[in-house]
């Protein structure tokens, strides 16, 4: 017959991850003839939870670079993002957490996926995808075994003094080994 035990941790509670597709539109200066490249640099987010949903701000910085009048010369536009998403998460455990932890990693850095021009302005699209985990407390039962095996009994002298040591080894040497 065995018992059970109850054992409260941490672990996660709740897993999930998202592709989130925005659309931007930014107005450069000078009017674009062709754009050249794109990309998404310095990304920070945070997480938080809000209520029964997951919270995810942040922000990153796009640089499309183009060029102007009639591919003569080119220009860089600069622009910052900000985001808010939220994403409600299937909790796996029924216990109501206090002390509950949000954790959010992108899985997939913004990148963009399309940039036009389209009436001298610049429309572009931005994927990325985020992986939220809620950690919590939780409680796990463990299968306790009664039937323990009993210690064994230790019969053997252990010897601690160095002259003692060297007595035993004499007398376990035995010096006509090669007649034998």
């Amino acid at each position: 017959m065995s018992n059970f035990k109850e054992i409260v941790t941490k672990a996660v509670i709740a897993k999930g991850k998202k592709t989130f597709v925005s659309n931007y539109t930014v107005n450069p200066e000078i009017e674009p003839t062709t754009i050249l490249g794109c990309w998404i640099i310095n990304h920070t987010f945070k997480g938080e939870k809000a209520d029964d949903a997951i919270k995810i701000t942040g922000t990153y910085d796009v640089n499309i670079w183009y060029s102007c009048l009639n591919d003569t010369k080119t220009e860089v536009v600069k622009q910052t993002n900000t985001y808010t998403e939220e994403l409600n998460l299937p909790v796996t455990n029924n216990d109501t957490n206090i002390n509950e932890e949000v954790i959010v990693r992108s899985l997939s850095q913004p990148n963009c996926i399309k940039a036009e021009i389209k009436d001298g302005k610049i429309n572009y699209v931005v994927e990325q995808e985020l992986g939220v985990e809620l950690v919590g407390d939780t409680k796990i039962k463990i299968a306790i075994d009664d039937n323990e095996e009993p210690w064994q009994d230790l019969t053997e002298k252990v010897i601690t003094d160095a002259k003692e040591i060297e007595k035993q080894i004499d007398n376990e040497v035995k010096e006509d080994f090669l007649d034998n």
